[in-house]
């Protein structure tokens, strides 16, 4: 604490007796000052905890939403050209229509487990010590700034990340009933406790997924805003050593639950669920995953308002993937296994333009 006072005087200092002769430096001041071109930055966080985090959808469903048959080309994306039908216009679905309510809420929250991870946490980090960077920081950043080549606005920023492994658990995901927004308090939060007659007649609250644990290895990326030569915004290109392993994965189904949805008394019963034990994701025929993708955010235009896309895969050079799931268990975490579930050599396709398969995937995300 000390030391983060010095550190606060000193700037303070700074500012004051050089408040009226800022400039910006260029790469040869900030060579003289730091011994080196850019700025590098060393990230020595060990743990993260995250109490709750909340993703409000403040319109709810739409009322013209109707499940099945959906048509049409939702992310306006030139990459899909949707053939097996997309899903923009929801209102031309032939399914059952379900009016909107309110604003709901993806919950992310601690599982309440006494003596677990997440008992009280909804995510926590930890380095993962088999995957650690040389310098054992969670994060090693590099940041240069660049003219760019030719004429016009080529002028970027460049961030280079490398990231130590991490161990990311994950308590509860649950969907809840979003509280009133308040343009004078931060925090908005959820109806997140379940709903009882008795007990608790104002909660709104089921939970849809048990938890996970995601253990990765060592991962590269490179983020350019500004010109980004690169042709994306983030580039992935990377293997992450021993692969990618998520734990104690649980789908849960409350169409079943019945009463309290306790697992003894009379009338009750617990939510369905589907747990898995471990899924092991690698390269076929290896142990370290090769992580390949481009993250781009395509802006405003006729097609449409924009969208987040990922783009995934090197083309002809995209390793196929095998898949290691370990304990299948079909009602409860209890329940006897049904066995394990293993596939080898899993290799995905996009068509760039018709009758064209390029190995790899195009993933967008937009608002509706």
């Amino acid at each position: 604490m000390k030391m983060f006072t010095k550190l606060a005087l000193v700037s303070s200092m700074a500012i004051s007796a050089n408040a009226m002769a800022m400039q910006s430096m260029d790469d040869a001041a900030l060579s003289a000052a730091t011994g080196q071109d850019g700025i590098n930055l060393g990230i020595g966080i060990s743990k993260i905890e995250i109490a709750k985090v909340l993703i409000h959808d403040n319109d709810g469903l739409s009322t013209t939403a109707k499940f099945g048959g959906w048509t049409g080309d939702h992310d306006n994306d030139p990459l899909t050209n949707d053939t097996f039908g997309g899903e923009t216009s929801v209102s031309g679905g032939t399914g059952t229509g379900v009016a909107g309510v309110g604003a709901g809420a993806i919950v992310i929250k601690g599982n309440g487990n006494s003596g677990d991870v997440n008992e009280n946490n909804g995510i926590v980090i930890t380095a993962n010590t088999a995957a650690l960077l040389d310098s054992h920081n969670l994060a090693d950043i590099t940041i240069d700034t660049d003219a760019g080549t030719g004429t016009g606005n080529t002028a970027f920023l460049n961030v280079s990340a490398a990231v130590s492994g991490l161990n990311i658990d994950i308590g509860e995901i649950g969907i809840a009933k979003s509280n009133a927004y308040s343009a004078t308090d931060v925090r908005r939060g959820a109806t997140d406790s379940a709903y009882d007659a008795t007990t608790n007649p104002t909660g709104n609250y089921n939970k849809i997924l048990s938890g996970l644990s995601l253990k990765t290895g060592r991962m590269a990326a490179n983020i350019q805003l500004g010109a980004a030569p690169q042709g994306a915004m983030i580039v992935l290109n990377t293997s992450m050593t021993g692969g990618l392993e998520i734990t104690d994965l649980g789908i849960l189904d409350n169409s079943t639950k019945l009463g309290t949805g306790a697992t003894t008394g009379s009338g009750n019963r617990a939510a369905g669920e589907i747990r898995l034990d471990s899924i092991k994701v690698a390269d076929a025929n290896g142990a370290d995953l090769t992580v390949n993708a481009k993250v781009s955010v395509v802006g405003e235009s006729d097609a449409g308002k924009g969208y987040l896309r990922i783009i995934t895969g090197s083309g002809a050079t995209t390793p196929a993937t095998d898949i290691y799931i370990k304990g299948v268990h079909l009602g409860s975490a209890t329940a006897g296994s049904i066995g394990d579930v293993e596939v080898q050599g899993m290799q995905t396709y996009y068509s760039p333009s018709a009758g064209v398969y390029t190995k790899g995937s195009v993933i967008t995300v937009s608002g509706h």
